[in-house]
Formats: C-alpha cells, structure tokens, sequence
C-alpha cells in the first residue's frame, strides 16, 4: 500500500500546478510517498493519479456547522476534579458558564468533558460524568451561548444526555470502540463525530506502547475507524479525525506523528489536533507545571496549522487565537 503525504506550504510564491491542500490555506506542489518496505520518494504534484490529487485537494464539508476553510479553534471546558492541567477549576456549573463565556469570545467550539482521560485515569461511572456535563451544556444553552458545543466521552449514555441538553458534536477518544452502543447512538443523533486515535485505556496506555510505524499504523487504524463509523451510518461527511497525540504514544511517537501530521488529510476528512499542554511539551521544555507550557502548546499549535489542521483544541484559547490571527496574517500578508 502507498501512503502519500502532502508536503504543505504557505508561501506567497505559488508555483504553477499548485493544489489547495483540502481546500484550505495550504498548498502543495510535491508530496512524499511512503511504503512500509521502501524507501520514500518525493514526486511532483503531477505524478499523482487523479483520484489521490482530487481527494487531497477538495475542500472538506462543514463540520458541526463550521466551515473547515480556516483553523476552527475547539476551547476545552474540563467539569472534572483531576484533568491533568485544570482539574477541578470549573466543576461548579457556575465556574463552568464564566469560563465557558470567557473561551467563547474566541474559540470556535467547545469541548466539554466530564471525565479525565489522562495517562493512568480511572473510569467514571456513567450517571457522575453525565451529573457534570449534562447541567454544564444545559446552562450554557439557557444562558444564550450559540456555538457548537462538543461533548468529549467515551459513553453514549453520556453523549445522548449532552445532546438532550445542548451538544452537537462528538468527540471519542476511543473513536467509538470503548462503548459497544456508541457508533448506534451517534449514527440516530445524527452527530459529527472526531475518531481519536488510542491504545488500551488512560489507565495502562502509556504502558510501554509500541508500533511497527507509528504514523503508517495509527493512519491505518483511523481508516479502518472511518470504515467502521460509515457502516454503523455515519456518514463520511459527519467525520472528523484526531490523530491522539499522548493517546498510548511515548515523546519520539508524537514527535514522529507531529513532523508528518499532512499524510492525514489523505483520508480525505477534517483533522483535528489536540496537544495543548501535554507532557511531551514538558518534557521537551522542562516545565512540569502543565499550566506554565503556554508557549510550547503554541508553538505545537501553530506547525499543526501548517501543516493544514482544520481543528486545534487548546487550553488557552484568547492566547491561541492571537498567535493564530498573527501567523495567518504573517503568511498571506493580509489581516484576517
């Protein structure tokens, strides 16, 4: 099997032949062609069949109502005593609505999720994580709040409770495989789904987790998660994909996934990336303290969008904004 992956550009100097890489604010005139038992080749645009340069090409569908012709920023509202960085902060639904008004002026969507799924977190029963959420997503509606709001959860009796209460779209970390109920449930709610790719649990995936090829196996399992979301009747057009950086990977995997993020959009739907924060970018920065690696989660943010990323979810959201705002105009010469 063959891989490609488009080498994303930005510059001004468009060469002629160019393709927009998913219709969005990328171009590429080369990609780089991967096989498992090969080496790989850099070729030009042209060399391409037309079925790969069309799919790479074409503009994605809206997502949750969203056009994916620009970076869409996702904020993360966490109602859980023990996330990683903001456990605890917002568990009061009337911390949850302050934060979630505040994020609201500039992000795009929000993700709100009731349970930790950081490396050794435990489950949470159905009836708690949905007592935090549900209340949260209904308050917000209640209180005018129109963007999309996504609800990040494993559990599709969690997912149709937000839904009930306000949610419109889905965000799995297990890209519907913890719930056997969950692709049914997404498939009648009629939702947008974001398959992240992981391993195992947050409980034992940071267990010595290993790949044959780490890019060419999570691009192959989150292909035959899309197979297996469009069998269930979620349609293509309702997909979203999250590459799972931290998700079951050590600091060289994510490395590894972030330098080739492009070989993604070949599955020919929005992607999504979500590093905010992570322990990578500690590791890499010395910086222990999750909520002091601002800098790193933009930086991290900014090599996502050019790479293409329709989606970045952050912590941070006015301060990513800013740097996105600023890279846009920085790229194309234009304010945005």
């Amino acid at each position: 099997m063959m891989y490609i992956r488009p080498i994303a550009m930005t510059d001004p100097a468009r060469p002629k032949g160019a393709l927009p890489l998913a219709g969005g604010w990328t171009w590429f005139s080369h990609a780089e062609v991967i096989e498992r038992d090969a080496p790989p080749r850099l070729v030009n645009v042209a060399e391409l069949d037309g079925e790969s340069r069309d799919r790479l090409a074409a503009a994605r569908p809206d997502f949750g109502g969203l056009s994916m012709d620009r970076a869409r920023i996702m904020g993360i509202l966490n109602v859980t005593p023990d996330s990683f960085s903001d456990g605890g902060q917002f568990l009061r639904p009337e911390a949850a609505l302050m934060q979630a008004r505040k994020m609201a002026a500039g992000a795009d969507i929000l993700d709100i999720g009731g349970e930790s799924t950081r490396p050794g977190a435990v489950d949470v029963a159905e009836a708690e994580e949905t007592a935090r959420t549900a209340p949260v997503i209904a308050a917000l509606r209640e209180a005018g709040l129109d963007i999309p709001i996504s609800i990040d959860t494993r559990k599709a009796a969690v997912a149709g409770a937000a839904f009930a209460a306000g949610a419109s779209i889905l965000n799995d970390v297990t890209a519907l495989q913890f719930d056997p109920a969950m692709a049914a449930t997404a498939a009648a709610l009629g939702a947008p789904v974001v398959l992240m790719h992981s391993i195992a649990t947050p409980a034992t995936m940071q267990n010595d987790p290993s790949y044959d090829d780490v890019l060419l196996d999570v691009y192959d399992a989150l292909a035959a998660r899309i197979a297996e979301a469009e069998a269930a009747g979620i349609p293509r057009a309702r997909i979203a994909v999250d590459p799972g950086i931290g998700f079951g990977k050590t600091l060289q995997h994510n490395l590894i996934l972030l330098s080739r993020l492009s070989l993604f959009h070949n599955l020919g739907v929005p992607v999504l990336l979500g590093a905010s924060r992570k322990r990578f970018i500690g590791t890499i920065s010395a910086e222990s303290d999750a909520q002091k690696r601002l800098p790193g989660s933009l930086a991290v943010a900014l090599a996502g969008v050019a790479q293409g990323m329709q989606m970045i979810r952050v912590h941070d959201v006015a301060e990513t904004r800013q740097a996105l705002s600023l890279w846009l105009a920085s790229t194309s010469g234009v304010s945005q």
